[in-house]
Formats: structure tokens, C-alpha cells, sequence
């Protein structure tokens, strides 16, 4: 995952029209969670563009979904969740002013001292 600028995430999706079946419906499914989703230049790698909550999205919309090859995308993208800068936890956590540390790490993946210290930094202004 790429630096996030203003709080989207960019992550490559590598060889990912070979990884899964029905590419047309998830490419749909994607594009309909509010998420950018393109080709990079000619080669077979393709780069998604989301803020936190269209990942939410999307990952939740593809793990529902009866498509058993698209579960690779919602396991690629919740091991790029993990990689949240402090700006994007402080981000998640202002849009939610009475979310506790257990509660930010559920959502996040992001380990107890990072919750700790956005919470901190958000009551305490740090």
C-alpha cells in the first residue's frame, strides 16, 4: 500500500484479472462501493484507490458474495488495512468521537499502543 493521500489508500492488485472468474461482476462490485479502480499502464497489475470505509465495504461485499476466487482480493486488501498510517487511525477515529480502544482495533487490525495513542492524541491533543 502506497502513502495515502487525502485518506485513500492506493493498493496494487497484482495479476489481478487472472486470479479471478466473472471479472467484469467484481470489477462492478468494486466500482459500486465508491472505490477507483485501473489498470496500471499495459501491464497486468491493477491499482485500487479507496478511502477505510470503501474497503469496509468492499471487503464485506466480496466475502458475501457466492464467488469463491474473488476471496484472494478481500484477503489481499485486509493485509493492506494492517498497514494504516497514524494519520489514517486518527482520521477513522475522529469520524467516530466515542470509539474505544478495543473498538479501533477490531476495525483496524492496528495493534493496542498505536489505539492507545490515537485516542490519546484525539482527547489530549498530543
Amino acid at each position: 500500500m502506497k502513502k495515502p493521500s487525502n485518506n485513500t489508500h492506493q493498493i496494487i492488485l497484482p495479476s489481478f484479472l487472472r486470479r479471478v472468474l466473472k471479472t467484469s461482476s467484481i470489477k462492478t462490485l468494486i466500482r459500486q462501493q465508491g472505490c477507483d479502480l485501473n489498470r496500471i499502464g499495459r501491464s497486468r497489475n491493477w491499482r485500487l484507490q479507496a478511502t477505510f470505509e470503501q474497503l469496509e465495504r468492499t471487503i464485506s461485499a466480496i466475502e458475501i458474495s457466492e464467488e469463491s476466487s474473488w476471496l484472494w482480493v478481500a484477503t489481499h486488501l485486509s493485509k493492506q488495512r494492517k498497514n494504516l498510517s497514524f494519520d489514517m487511525l486518527v482520521t477513522i477515529a475522529q469520524k467516530k468521537p466515542e470509539i474505544t480502544v478495543t473498538e479501533l482495533m477490531q476495525r483496524t487490525d492496528c495493534t493496542i499502543a498505536e489505539a492507545r495513542r490515537v485516542i490519546d492524541n484525539i482527547e489530549f491533543g498530543e
